[in-house]
């Protein structure tokens, strides 16, 4: 099957690199940017992680997981070692310590400091209401007299009783927060869609055989509709999926080079776990992506990229132990199998 999602991928670099403008930036790096693209990937042609490059894929299911714990210390991160966000910390670190007569720690000793000191941890691990908090946790205005929100959890039961609204949204652009955010979010909300298997597609999705119903009734003397129904009635007894899910994030910035494929992947991932909590199957993963940029140190890098043929995409697995909430997927439940993939390609990431 055809990797189109590196296809696109390279697409949208070659279309940066010919029609970006070049844009200033807050890091002082330097862009060149250009405004609204859509990725759009079927999850039956394999999981899309790039295979033009090697991918981090521990760093990138430990962050996912880490967003579905609530969690907003990097602690976590730094206990798996997962550097993504070092550098978001230290920088907010090094400001609020800019006037210490003492001096301050440098970024490896800063680190160290997270991983081995509790209290020092609690302090500068902690990057404010990011994603972790929005969606586990979103704090409502105090005319309220409920609780705080999470997200997450009335997603899933949403999909469970009402798989047809058009509310099932997760979001976190929490206005009234964003200045206690040591990064507003980059992809700052997300959407599911649902629809109703037919019944040839419930029994091509069987694994124990069940691919066969439709040829048994087919020889029968049943007329269309009631085979359907039959059909239907035996995969309900299967506990074959009765819909389709897919999945749709919005992104304001976007960092291609670098950060694009880890979102990718790990939206990717995550449909891939709603979906096994409400028994769906992942379709379609769409991104909407806002300011598109490469940045200036990584234009050489991604012409090498560009000259890379993909490989068949990987498959990705999530273990069939029953979990009460999305939270408590570990790294041992998701695995990652025929991963054919290029070199690395080393890039800075710009804070």
């Amino acid at each position: 099957m055809s990797n189109r999602i590196d296809s696109q991928y390279k697409e949208l670099l070659d279309h940066i690199l010919h029609f970006g403008v070049d844009k200033a930036d807050r890091t002082g790096t330097g862009t060149k940017s250009i405004f609204g693209w859509q990725i759009r990937h079927n999850m039956k042609e394999g999981f899309p992680l790039l295979t033009t490059k090697k991918m981090a894929w521990k760093s990138i299911v430990t962050e996912l997981l880490w967003f579905l714990r609530g969690d907003t210390n990097i602690k976590f991160l730094l206990d798996y070692d997962c550097h993504i966000w070092d550098g978001d910390a230290y920088k907010n670190y090094a400001a609020k310590t800019s006037m210490d007569i003492d001096g301050q720690f440098t970024k490896e000793e800063f680190i160290n400091n997270i991983k081995t000191d509790k209290e020092f941890a609690e302090k500068w691990g902690e990057l404010g209401p990011i994603y972790g908090k929005q969606w586990r946790d979103w704090e409502p205005s105090e005319k309220y007299s409920y609780g705080c929100i999470d997200q997450i959890q009335n997603l899933i039961s949403e999909l469970k009783t009402n798989p047809d609204s058009r509310r099932l949204m997760v979001s976190a652009w929490n206005v009234g927060e964003l200045d206690q955010m040591v990064l507003p979010p980059c992809h700052y909300g997300f959407q599911v869609y649902t629809r109703v298997l037919s019944a040839i597609e419930r029994t091509a999705l069987g694994s124990d055989g069940s691919t066969k119903i439709y040829d048994c009734i087919k020889e029968s003397n049943y007329e269309t509709i009631d085979a359907d129904i039959e059909m239907h009635k035996v995969c309900d007894e299967k506990n074959i999926p009765r819909r389709a899910i897919s999945l749709m994030w919005n992104q304001r910035s976007v960092d291609t080079g670098l950060g694009l494929s880890f979102n990718i992947a790990s939206y990717a991932l995550l449909l891939m776990m709603i979906a096994k909590q409400v028994n769906m199957v992942p379709e379609e993963l769409i991104g909407n992506l806002g300011d598109v940029h490469l940045y200036a140190n990584h234009i050489e890098p991604i012409k090498e990229q560009l000259t890379r043929t993909p490989y068949p995409l990987p498959t990705a697995k999530l273990s069939d132990r029953v979990v009460s909430d999305i939270s408590e997927y570990t790294l041992d439940d998701i695995t990652l199998e025929n991963y054919q993939c290029h070199p690395i390609i080393k890039m800075p990431l710009s804070n």
